[in-house]
């Protein structure tokens, strides 16, 4: 009898130990970012696109210049950076990851954008030079963003190169 009791009471501890890993693999599933793969149809701008579910996302940890509309006055290189996004994903299937923060405060969906090869959108805007990484909310990817920028700043790549600017912008925009 005391043998069939400690083999029941071993089962029930092993049952309980189970149960708990199968709890904290759950709880891990559930807190990593979500993944959804999605299509661009629309770039509004180098940072700003509408899925086809016209859905707006906002790519996080970014910063392109801003292009005219009703809202904003133009910046300078904001046509190009739109439209070298235009050119990496509109029309095309691409992976979205949801950040910490799942809306911004205009309602736009946040996210860090992949391409099906694995080409990570928002990293290669910064590391062009077609966006400036974003430095007043944290996120994951921040130092990373900041040292792309810097080194595009250094190679005088995309918005960072004199010779795309006027030269009277010269040394007076974005902080030179």
């Amino acid at each position: 009898m005391t043998t069939n009791a400690g083999f029941k009471y071993i089962t029930h501890m092993k049952r309980i130990i189970l149960s708990f890993f199968i709890t904290f693999i759950l709880i891990g599933l559930a807190n990593t970012a979500q993944v959804f793969a999605e299509r661009i149809v629309y770039v509004i701008d180098g940072d700003t696109v509408i899925l086809k579910n016209h859905e707006r996302v906002r790519l996080i940890g970014i910063d392109a210049p801003e292009i005219d509309s009703k809202y904003h006055r133009g910046e300078p290189f904001g046509k190009e950076a739109k439209k070298y996004l235009k050119e990496l994903i509109e029309g095309k299937e691409v992976t979205l990851k949801d950040g910490p923060e799942p809306r911004d405060k205009y309602g736009r969906r946040l996210a860090f954008i992949y391409l099906p090869d694995g080409v990570f959108v928002n990293e290669v805007m910064v590391r062009e030079g077609y966006a400036e990484a974003y430095r007043r909310f944290p996120h994951k990817y921040r130092e990373h963003f900041l040292e792309l920028e810097a080194e595009a700043k250094g190679n005088e790549s995309g918005m960072w190169g004199k010779k795309k600017r006027p030269w009277w912008l010269r040394g007076f925009w974005r902080k030179d």
